[in-house]
């Protein structure tokens, strides 16, 4: 029985399209929502592409997690929690996670990269889906 949810959230529709997913299955099961931030460490890898840094600042993260809390309002999970990580591997940050804190589901948005680009960027829900000790939905 699910009744811990986790959602991952940026500042995308994509995201968006995730929250309202993950707020309905909330209220359908009657389970707790985390929204959880990935701060992605960028750059600074073997010592090329400049030093590394973090893909938000601290006033960036709490925009994206109090849009997040306000779009889950909307969508009728008024009591979501946040959480944020900081990882240079998203989706590995997300699966671990999900474990060490219990959670029974994922939710997840994807840009709905195909062919090509998934090949040259990969895919976070992809890696997700297969690294996940619990169910993943994907919303799209």
């Amino acid at each position: 029985m699910t009744k811990k949810i986790v959602c991952t959230v940026d500042d995308t529709e994509y995201s968006k399209t995730a929250i309202a997913l993950a707020a309905e299955m909330t209220k359908a099961m009657g389970a707790e929502l985390t929204l959880l931030a990935v701060n992605q460490l960028i750059g600074g890898v073997g010592g090329k592409g400049g030093a590394a840094s973090y893909l938000w600042d601290n006033a960036e993260l709490k925009r994206v997690l109090d849009g997040a809390v306000s779009e889950a309002k909307k969508a009728g999970a008024p009591d979501a929690r946040t959480a944020s990580i900081k990882s240079r591997d998203v989706a590995r940050a997300i699966a671990v996670f999900a474990e060490e804190n219990g959670i029974d589901h994922i939710v997840m948005g994807t840009g709905g990269k195909g062919g090509l680009s998934r090949l040259m960027l990969g895919s976070v829900s992809r890696d997700v889906v297969f690294r996940a000790h619990c169910p993943v939905t994907v919303a799209r």
